[in-house]
């Protein structure tokens, strides 16, 4: 059987990066022990996808273009994860099942979407996803209107990065951060994509620093609305906004520890900020470090073990590691200037802003937490600040001037392909915080 069908592959022309890190330490007995760390991308063949039947059964003269979107946006998704390669298959097939069984050692995986319009505003999409390696056939349904059809093809593209590769797929997060195009500070949402521009707040004051909640449905983040900076949270579900901290003084959130039950918070209450950890089930707040200069930037590790942070202890601001069961703290960085650490999801890396010299500009590197051993991923290209890493580890966003103003730039986890996200926004953006999921 003949058809046309369009090949769509994420570009290759790139570089792949690859770092392959020596340590050598020194041991008692003048013995060595070599230890390598990489970060590597490998070159291999991906499986395929092939888009089949991208059907109206509605027919509706709308049908066509929400079908075209439905298709583009699934389709950048998929190309965008680096999972797939994606081929478009122009003609009506009438036999999925047949058509499958005569070309599964071309592809590994199928698409078909069957989309009804309700009326003008809903939408019933069936989706299916033929896995051939595993001989099953996955049926999701999705019902939606119009204002939510790029999140619901998001959804689709996770489900199906998730019922093909069986990884964890990103395209359905979000990135919070602060921008002052308004002549003020405001809460903004956007999808990873760059689409979906939302403002939350409009105070017309000064707020910062927005932190996600696990489970994606409220936004924590510093007002100075009220004239003392507190906390305050949206909640994304009900559109609402209230006051979650008003200790006197500074009230910044750091980061929810994985479970959802404990929030990191910097807190002066009267002295230096420090480190506090609120209980969200039963509203207690616990200093955990005391007399260590100015702490900021608590970020969690994964198992909530540990908590990577900044402080200013020993001078200019460097990247410090507190274990919550022993007490203990341990300093990683020995920079000029240290910022706004991230832990990996994985666990495997700590994302930071940096000077190693006094004379160089902000840039982002990577930290082993548990060997210390640090990689440089930008270089000469403005400021680079306040890196956060995506939900699956892979990507990191970033704070960069290297156009100008503050944008937000996204780059894979090696520093490479890095591209801005932000560039249709006005002003200056702040702290990007990336949602779970």
């Amino acid at each position: 059987m003949k058809f046309q069908r369009k090949i769509y592959k994420r570009n290759q022309s790139k570089s792949i990066i690859s770092f392959l890190l020596l340590i050598t330490f020194s041991l008692s007995l003048s013995s060595t022990t070599e230890i390598y760390i990489g970060i590597e991308k490998k070159s291999q063949e991906k499986p395929k996808i092939a888009f089949i039947n991208f059907t109206s059964i509605s027919n509706k003269t709308q049908d066509t273009q929400i079908l075209n979107q439905i298709k583009e946006i699934v389709r950048n998704d998929l190309l965008f994860s680096d999972y797939l390669n994606v081929v478009e298959i122009d003609e009506k097939i009438s036999n999925e099942n047949d058509f499958i069984k005569l070309h599964d050692e071309i592809y590994q995986f199928f698409l078909s979407i069957y989309l009804e319009t309700i009326n003008e505003d809903n939408i019933n999409l069936k989706a299916n996803i033929y896995n051939t390696i595993k001989k099953v056939k996955i049926t999701k349904t999705y019902n939606f209107t119009k204002n939510y059809l790029r999140r619901a093809s998001h959804i689709l593209s996770d489900d199906i990065i998730e019922n093909t590769v069986e990884k964890k797929g990103i395209a359905s997060s979000r990135i919070t951060f602060s921008n002052d195009s308004t002549g003020y500070k405001e809460i903004y949402m956007i999808d990873y994509d760059g689409e979906n521009l939302t403002q939350l707040t409009n105070h017309k004051s000064i707020s910062i620093i927005p932190k996600w909640s696990v489970d994606g449905k409220k936004i924590y983040y510093t007002t100075y609305k009220y004239g003392n900076p507190d906390i305050a949270v949206i909640d994304l579900e009900k559109m609402t906004t209230k006051i979650f901290s008003r200790f006197q003084g500074l009230n910044i959130a750091g980061e929810f520890s994985s479970d959802g039950t404990q929030l990191i918070t910097i807190l002066s209450r009267g002295k230096d900020p420090s480190l506090y950890i609120l209980n969200l089930v039963t509203r207690e707040v616990k200093n955990i470090i005391e007399n260590f200069g100015i702490c900021a930037s608590p970020t969690f590790s994964p198992d909530n073990k540990e908590i990577a942070f900044i402080s200013d202890r020993t001078g200019n601001p460097q990247l410090y590691i507190y274990n919550l069961e022993t007490k203990k703290i341990r300093r990683l960085t020995k920079f000029y200037w240290a910022d706004s650490p991230n832990w990996s999801p994985d666990g495997r890396w700590i994302v930071f802003s940096g000077r190693e010299t006094k004379k160089e500009n902000l840039n982002i590197f990577l930290i082993d937490p548990t060997t210390s051993f640090v990689v440089r991923i930008t270089r000469n290209e403005g400021d680079n600040e306040d890196p956060v890493f995506s939900p699956d580890s892979r990507y990191i966003a970033f704070i960069s001037t290297r156009n100008g103003t503050r944008q937000i730039f996204i780059m894979d986890a090696d520093g490479s392909r890095p591209h801005p996200l932000t560039s249709k926004l006005k002003g200056n953006c702040f702290s990007p915080s990336w949602s779970k999921n």
